[in-house]
């Protein structure tokens, strides 16, 4: 069982989230597609932040359409929701589910995404009175789930036929970009063909193509509906563009000492970074337990990340330890850094996609690991603060 989150003189890290601004990416993205329309992929906790906060906070905004990537985490959203909206799981009807129990009874629509899936689905909506609403997921080119594309027309038209058969009811249509990140990539316009040629064989169901960053092609591929998640949460749907998004995450740890260390000596596990002067170190309770990339700090060859204290960056030098890591405060003022006061690591100045980049992963990576011993609060568009 999970630790419950920490009180406010427990906590060491502390995670704001703005359910606001969640709010607000949302209606620029729908405004973007109109007359399509905009789901919201709540997978992955919500990419980090929460499902029980961000569902509601989404579907005040004007969202009734979620993606989740398992049936348990549908279960959370309908709970969080209530009766209305739809959800559906992305992965599809997982083996090892009870269809009825795990996605009947919680009002969840598996992305169907095999032969075998479809076939179990099927039999599930022959044992009842009336067609159940049905996702189809068509693979055009990522090769892990849907129904193969490469394969013909076989699978796609037996899909029809229980549809024809008036078991299924497909009310969705859907495939998953490649590269939608790389707007020249040839792979996004061969996609669309794809998916085109296969939609026409099912005729049925909203189509769905896009991803964050899909909603930004060129091509307008938007179709019937658009499916965001990594921009939602503040992360850049247009890399090596200005960041259309509002940042959702501040996240700050508390400072535990400042400390000097002379010339010559090294910090951090395997002595990765030396001092080339004598330098002031601010020691921070935040480590990889709690999300950070190990590959956030800098070492004798290259600059890592940097967090802010005192109204300045700071780099973070030395390995990052499980529960600590460690910033250089040499170019601060000495007053300037007291045990207690907070470095932040994400915000309005230090984004997700700064922080990943300069760690070498994804800021995908960064959103879904946040960890769990953060103190938790969420301030919603009117200033309400809520413990999340």
């Amino acid at each position: 069982m999970p630790d419950p989150s920490p009180s406010p003189t427990q906590a060491a890290g502390f995670l704001t989230i703005d359910l606001g601004a969640l709010a607000d990416n949302w209606r620029a993205l729908s405004r973007r597609v109109s007359p399509a329309r905009c789901a919201a992929v709540i997978k992955a906790n919500a990419y980090g932040i929460g499902i029980e906060a961000a569902a509601p906070a989404l579907a005040g905004a004007g969202c009734d359409t979620f993606f989740v990537a398992h049936p348990r985490e549908g279960a959370r959203a309908r709970a969080a929701l209530g009766a209305g909206p739809r959800i559906y799981v992305l992965n599809g009807l997982q083996a090892s589910s009870d269809p009825r129990g795990d996605y009947r009874d919680h009002g969840l629509t598996p992305v169907i995404g095999s032969l075998d899936e479809l076939a179990r689905w099927s039999a599930l909506a022959h044992a009842g009175s009336a067609p159940i609403p049905t996702a189809i997921h068509i693979d055009t080119g990522m090769n892990r789930l849907g129904l193969s594309f490469f394969a013909g027309a076989n699978e796609l038209r037996a899909a029809m036929a229980d549809h024809h058969a008036g078991r299924l009811a497909i009310d969705l249509v859907m495939s998953h970009f490649v590269a939608a990140e790389e707007p020249d990539n040839a792979l996004n316009a061969l996609q669309i063909e794809r998916f085109t040629d296969a939609r026409a064989l099912i005729g049925d169901g909203l189509a769905s193509l896009c991803n964050s960053s899909g909603i930004f092609l060129p091509q307008k591929p938007f179709l019937d509906l658009v499916r965001p998640g990594y921009a939602l949460y503040g992360g850049n749907p247009t890399p090596g563009q200005p960041n259309p998004m509002k940042p959702v995450v501040t996240l700050r740890a508390l400072i535990q000492q400042a400390r000097v260390v002379e010339a010559g000596e090294s910090v951090g596990y395997n002595a990765r970074w030396t001092a080339r002067r004598r330098s002031r170190l601010a020691i921070i309770l935040l480590g990889y337990a709690d999300g950070l990339p190990r590959t956030a700090s800098g070492d004798d060859r290259w600059r890592g990340a940097d967090v802010i204290i005192a109204g300045r960056r700071c780099p973070l030098l030395g390995t990052v330890s499980m529960d600590l890591t460690v910033a250089d405060i040499t170019d601060l003022p000495e007053e300037a850094v007291q045990a207690g006061m907070s470095a932040e690591f994400l915000g309005s100045t230090i984004s997700v996609d700064e922080l990943a980049e300069r760690s070498g992963v994804s800021g995908y990576t960064i959103l879904t690991g946040l960890g769990a011993r953060f103190r938790r609060r969420a301030v919603g568009a009117d200033g309400t603060v809520t413990e999340a």
